[in-house]
């Protein structure tokens, strides 16, 4: 195996070789060889206990790599506060609530599991991957301001979760405590949804991240030591098993750990366990198992489940370039941004429903929770849009452009990010949404589980790591490279310093206001003399735009929803300059939307905006207020509001109208309407300024 990393399991064959050979005849012979056997595995062992890990080439059936963690470095601007509030609010207020144990225990579970504590499980079953989410966050961070005290506790922190890991690899802490507590009833998969490979896929991802970000492999060897037990556990899946793959971060989690350590076996596996999806006897569309994923035309049911689904089985495909998985991802995937996506990239319109909708075989339908609807079923004030979900249409969405190489997959990553993703946290960084509605009333139409505002602690606490990882690592998705190219994904003030396989060293360099202004200066500070192509994204909403190089405009042709491709021998100091045309737009959803029928919303650039009622004149509705069809929006940047925004304001209309009581209907009232001056704010800082109703989309006047 070389450098390659030893998995216990292998050491432990290497051991029952050397007994066998001491035991057998006049055995000098063999303890010769048993002794060199034995110390050439030791020593390979001991070199791996801090050698770096030997990553694999390229995927086969990637067009675009992602650059190296740390290759990007936000310098100022929107990102660059996001990660600093990361930094200093997020990481550090989620410490204090892990560590303790006043909500829920998180690292204390790991201690009781060990033996370094005494107590009983207190907690959801998926609360290790969350811990495991924070974990990936902070070595995130690390990989570009690196902090002693983080990475000491790191350290301490590894520890412990090897302590508590089972001799047989298996770490899944309310099976493991049960035990330690004398119950053995509580065994390994016994429940499907106790959310084990869950927990281990987070666990593997984290762990390659922290190997690359430290070049320790503490954690590596942890992970890889629970997709032993797994690999094992699923030499020949049952259909019993086959029902234990809820809410599927493995998929993703084994092929991160098979490209960092270049260990074969976890491909197998990931390949094995997908397979193992259509053996399943009684599943549902809740788990996106009902029918085989081949066979599958439309996003359904869980939308955390199903968006780490279609990224897992994206991942994969870069592997495989299994062609019938290819075709169901792009079916579903229009699916889902054509029929059941939100304006803001949200995803999972339903807290409750049932799917197949309607079919007449009624045997075949059940429950769908947090879940994708039917097609246009976007409700407003009761949608789900549960951020772990955006985040995993982020996720999946990444994927699918590391396959494709294509811009359409960037524009609803960005979309996104900006919209649903933040949403999920307030500016401050310490309180979090579990859902997004994209309307907030005072009298609410039904009493709903995740009502509120934003809190610093909730019981599915799943949602605010994911966000502290997303946000820590959004440089990741900045860029993309190839052999002598760099994809230039998403605008902000950073710079870049990378290594291109055919064009060596470059680092490039972005100055601009984005979203804010749509100017970005981009800077080829330093390359080889060589030929380079830089491949600048141009965002589908983006209808006008400039592209200069050094002042001078040039003739590549300029297209929303691609990349436009600038291919030369650079000297360094070049500059570009790409300019966006951000009119404010008012965007009208498909008919067969109901909910938002006749109402329109206002975008700028990636930003979609609302209205909250504090920015209303006292005594006046929100349900009041509507737009004129040739309203006119400005623009402008208030370094004082919501932490620095780009504002829209304009004259917009209020109806006189009388309150309509508990009555359901009445006869129409043409009512007068007044003007009112009204600003709107971009709906990821809504909630920041005490309680408010809330709209996105608003009455056409």
């Amino acid at each position: 195996m070389g450098k390659e990393l030893v998995s216990d399991r292998n050491i432990r064959k290497q051991q029952t070789c050397f007994q066998l050979a001491t035991t057998v005849g006049n055995g000098q012979c063999f303890m010769r060889i048993a002794f060199n056997i034995l110390a050439v595995h030791v020593g390979v062992w001991l070199l791996a206990c801090n050698a770096t890990a030997q990553p694999i080439a390229s995927p086969p059936f990637r067009s675009v790599e992602p650059i190296a963690i740390g290759d990007v470095n936000w310098t100022d601007g929107f990102w660059a506060r996001r990660l600093e509030s990361c930094r200093r609010k997020t990481i550090p207020a989620m410490w204090e609530i892990m560590r303790g144990t006043q909500y829920k225990p998180y690292l204390e579970h790991f201690r009781i599991a060990a033996g370094l504590s005494e107590g009983r499980y207190r907690g959801a079953s998926f609360n290790d991957g969350d811990f495991y989410k924070w974990i990936e966050a902070v070595c995130l961070l690390q990989a570009v301001d690196k902090d002693h005290v983080w990475d000491q506790r790191l350290d301490e922190i590894i520890t412990i979760i090897g302590k508590a890991q089972r001799s047989d690899g298996y770490l899944h802490t309310p099976v493991l405590i049960a035990n330690r507590n004398g119950d053995d009833s509580v065994q390994p998969f016994g429940d499907r949804f106790n959310f084990e490979m869950y927990n281990m896929g987070h666990l593997m991802t984290a762990a390659c991240v922290h190997h690359q970000v430290t070049g320790k492999n503490s954690l590596l060897r942890i992970a890889q030591r629970a997709a032993d037990f797994l690999d094992d556990a699923y030499r020949n899946p049952t259909p019993e098993q086959a029902g234990h793959a809820i809410c599927p971060s493995h998929y993703m989690g084994l092929l991160d750990l098979y490209r960092t350590t270049g260990e074969s076996r976890y491909l197998d596996l990931a390949k094995r366990l997908v397979e193992m999806r259509d053996l399943t006897m009684d599943g549902g569309d809740d788990n996106q198992d009902r029918i085989p994923f081949t066979q599958q035309t439309e996003a359904v049911g869980h939308a955390v489940r199903a968006t780490y689904l279609y990224a897992g089985i994206a991942d994969l495909y870069a592997e495989t370039g299994d062609k019938a998985l290819w075709s169901s991802l792009e079916t579903i995937w229009r699916n889902v941004v054509d029929k059941k996506m939100y304006i803001t990239g949200g995803c999972g319109a339903l807290h409750d429903g049932a799917s197949p909708d309607g079919s007449k075989n009624q045997r075949e339908i059940t429950r769908v929770h947090q879940a994708f609807g039917r097609n246009y079923q976007l409700p407003n004030a009761t949608a789900h849009n549960e951020t772990c979900a955006n985040i995993g249409n982020v996720l999946w969405n990444w994927r699918m452009f590391l396959a494709s190489g294509e811009a359409r997959h960037i524009d609803v990553l960005e979309l996104a990010l900006y919209n649903s993703v933040l949403s999920g946290v307030d500016l401050n960084g310490t309180n979090f949404f579990y859902t997004n509605p994209l309307r907030q009333s005072n009298v609410a139409p039904v009493a709903l589980r995740w009502a509120g505002g934003r809190k610093p602690f909730v019981t599915s606490f799943c949602c605010p790591p994911n966000l502290a990882r997303t946000i820590a690592g959004v440089g990741q998705y900045a860029y993309g490279k190839s052999n002598d190219t760099v994809w230039v994904n998403l605008y902000g003030s950073n710079t870049l310093d990378t290594k291109l396989i055919d064009s060596g060293h470059v680092r490039i360099e972005q100055t601009t206001g984005y979203p804010w202004e749509g100017r970005i200066q981009i800077t080829v500070a330093e390359c080889q003399n060589q030929l380079l192509c830089l491949k600048l994204r141009i965002p589908g909403w983006a209808t006008t735009a400039t592209l200069n190089i050094d002042g001078v405009p040039t003739d590549a042709k300029i297209e929303p929803g691609s990349y436009v491709s600038l291919k030369r021998v650079w000297s360094p100091g070049t500059v570009i300059e790409l300019d966006f045309a951000m009119p404010a737009r008012l965007i009208e959803s498909h008919p067969l939307v109901e909910e938002t029928r006749n109402h329109v919303a206002i975008k700028r650039g990636p930003v979609v905006y609302c209205l909250e009622s504090i920015d209303l004149p006292n005594n006046t509705s929100l349900a009041a207020i509507r737009v004129p069809e040739d309203v006119s929006l400005n623009p402008r940047f208030d370094p004082d509001l919501l932490g620095g925004v780009t504002v829209l304001g304009g004259v917009l209309n209020r109806r006189e109208d009388d309150e309509w009581g508990d009555h359901l209907y009445r006869e129409f009232n043409s009512a007068t309407t007044v003007p009112v001056s009204l600003r709107l704010i971009p709906y990821f800082a809504w909630a920041n300024r005490g309680n408010s109703e809330m709209s996105v989309w608003l009455p056409l006047d």
